[in-house]
């Protein structure tokens, strides 16, 4: 009962914690949700005032009046159950969370409130952080009033596949079954047709895994008489190792030739489909060579698609030093699009210590490579890359983990002010 005791001390009321039990169970989950947290480097702290039983909507409206504060942080808006209704996040949280109040009537903001039994929320020190931490927890609680990042967006990879005839596929996850992926993209769609004009022009199989496979160079008893299971065979578009259509070593070949493609290594696959439409072309078959013209052109945006995207996420990865409110600056860790570590930015030789050995951890470790994507994965490197795309100028507050432990450190960038002259 003293640990009871102590848990609500310093709590508006003396005898809040007596007459309000959700308010004592709010305070354990948000202790306990401190000691759970997994993110790597220093974590947030937690506001200790912003939990409250179900009130009022104008007791709601004053306790946010009274407690919160004009600075940046995510915010969360829990039922009369404690399941999250809605996350937002606002550089200003005070003057965000009041608007709620004062929408009209029918407004989504309106219901929400109305449907609103407390409302708690977190500071954090930069405006970077509170777009990556709020990604994080739609997608975690898939609050229902959240449109953005509520549903798991789909995200695309090309899987080349791991069996004696490999395929390559479009599917929306990785998993670590030992193939190869290539991605994340975010229209599926767009990536299945391509994948598919890819395994035609190369002759790749995109019948069902199980399908048996007999390549001609295989021995076998009473192996003689196999027919084609598909009409691919039969248009050309595949070697058709499932009657021995090809050796082992002919398909490997052409599948060799898809994983050159998607890593930008050649262009045979390209060359293929040109010498196609110049036959047709040829042959006065126009029909036809204008739908490899597409097959061509589709290809040819998907390999250039796959260049800069490789590039890009490449890029992204640098110590990056962002400062925040009331001088709180923080150090991000980012590999490949993806935040690996959080810190105060180091102000003692210990703190430097501290991070040098994270930066040799993080960078130095072999990379795991896409198959240890997941979709809230994709969703991050996609997220930071849009922010460092419409931000070009943060990327002067970032330093590569060679330049950080040869230098020591980040200066700090402020961008110029823009005067007006007045005549």
């Amino acid at each position: 009962m003293a640990a009871a005791m102590a848990l609500c001390a310093g709590t508006p009321g003396p005898e809040r914690h007596v007459r309000d039990p959700l308010y004592f169970l709010d305070r354990l989950l948000i202790l306990t949700e401190r000691k759970a947290k997994v993110e790597p480097g220093r974590t947030h702290a937690t506001s200790t005032n912003n939990l409250q039983a179900p009130v009022s909507t104008s007791a709601l409206r004053e306790y946010v009046r009274t407690h919160a504060e004009n600075r940046p942080g995510v915010y969360q808006m829990l039922d009369a159950d404690g399941d999250p209704l809605y996350v937002g996040k606002s550089i200003r949280v005070r003057t965000r969370l009041l608007s709620y109040f004062r929408a009209p009537a029918g407004d989504k903001a309106a219901k929400l409130i109305r449907e609103t039994a407390r409302i708690r929320w977190e500071y954090i020190p930069n405006e970077f952080s509170t777009l990556v931490h709020e990604m994080r927890l739609i997608q975690r609680w898939q609050p229902r009033f959240n449109r953005q990042h509520k549903r798991k967006r789909m995200y695309a990879f090309v899987k080349l596949t791991r069996e004696p005839a490999p395929r390559i596929l479009p599917v929306t996850r990785a998993v670590p079954d030992g193939s190869l992926y290539f991605g994340p993209f975010p229209a599926v769609g767009n990536v299945g047709r391509t994948v598919r004009d890819l395994a035609h022009a190369l002759g790749l199989r995109d019948c069902p895994g199980p399908t048996p496979v007999f390549f001609d160079d295989q021995l076998e008893v009473f192996g003689e008489g196999r027919t084609p299971l598909c009409m691919r065979a039969e248009l050309g578009t595949c070697l058709a190792p499932c009657c021995g259509g090809t050796s082992s070593e002919g398909y490997q070949r052409q599948v060799m030739k898809a994983r050159s493609f998607l890593e930008g290594r050649t262009r045979a696959p390209l060359a293929v489909l040109e010498s196609r439409m110049q036959e047709a072309v040829a042959r006065l078959d126009f029909e036809y060579a204008a739908r490899v013209r597409d097959r061509l052109e589709r290809l040819q945006a998907f390999q250039e698609h796959l260049a800069a995207f490789r590039g890009r996420i490449e890029s992204l990865t640098f110590l990056y030093r962002v400062p925040g409110f009331g001088g709180d600056s923080r150090l991000y860790l980012i590999r490949r699009g993806q935040l690996r570590g959080e810190f105060q930015y180091p102000t003692t030789s210990a703190e430097r210590r501290e991070i040098d050995e994270a930066v040799e951890s993080v960078y130095r470790a072999p990379e795991q490579g896409p198959a240890s994507l997941a979709a809230h994965d994709a969703a991050e490197i996609l997220l930071l890359a849009r922010w460092f795309e419409l931000r070009p100028k943060e990327l002067k507050r970032t330093a590569t983990p060679k330049k950080w432990l040869a230098e020591g450190g980040i200066r700090p960038f402020r961008a110029r002010k823009r005067t007006v002259r007045v005549d």
